[in-house]
């Protein structure tokens, strides 16, 4: 059975908001065949990340990069996972308060060299999530499951 790994640091109400959402659209009785499995960022592991088939991103911006805990996660499983988990897919979403540029940025380049595949656009919300940034996050949970479905 195809594994989604989600990784996510989620310090805020947004972020949870924002969490739950993905995990909705991820965990949707549609999507048959995919077991979904959720790690804090700073608990994830390289074997985590070597079991799943693809993977879901969570972070707020801070300071203008990624969350310190997911940048944590990748120093962790990067090079152990480097040349076994090129070609798999991944979504993300990020929350700010102002500009999340250099978060995405921080997370393109990671992904980027290990080799993973865009899944979906980015759901990157600035403030309070409306109603439709809400749906934009189960949507991206949804489409990164779907796509591991047998």
């Amino acid at each position: 059975m195809p594994k989604l790994l989600i990784i996510h640091h989620t310090p805020s109400p947004f972020m949870q908001e924002m969490f739950e959402a993905v995990l909705a659209g991820a965990t949707d009785p549609e999507i048959e065949g995919v077991e979904v499995v959720r790690r804090a960022a700073l608990g994830v592991t390289a074997s985590d990340v070597l079991e799943a088939d693809g993977y879901l991103l969570g972070t707020p911006a801070n300071l203008g990069y990624m969350s310190g805990a997911l940048k944590h996660a990748f120093d962790t499983f990067y090079y152990p996972c480097l040349d076994s988990t090129r070609g798999r897919p991944y979504g993300l979403y990020i929350h700010g308060n102002q500009g999340t540029e250099g978060a995405e940025r921080s997370v393109d380049g990671a992904t980027t060299g290990l080799g993973w595949e865009k899944a979906a656009a980015p759901v990157i919300i600035s403030g309070k999530p409306e109603k439709q940034d809400i749906e934009r996050c189960w949507e991206l949970g949804a489409t990164v499951a779907a796509g591991l479905m047998g």
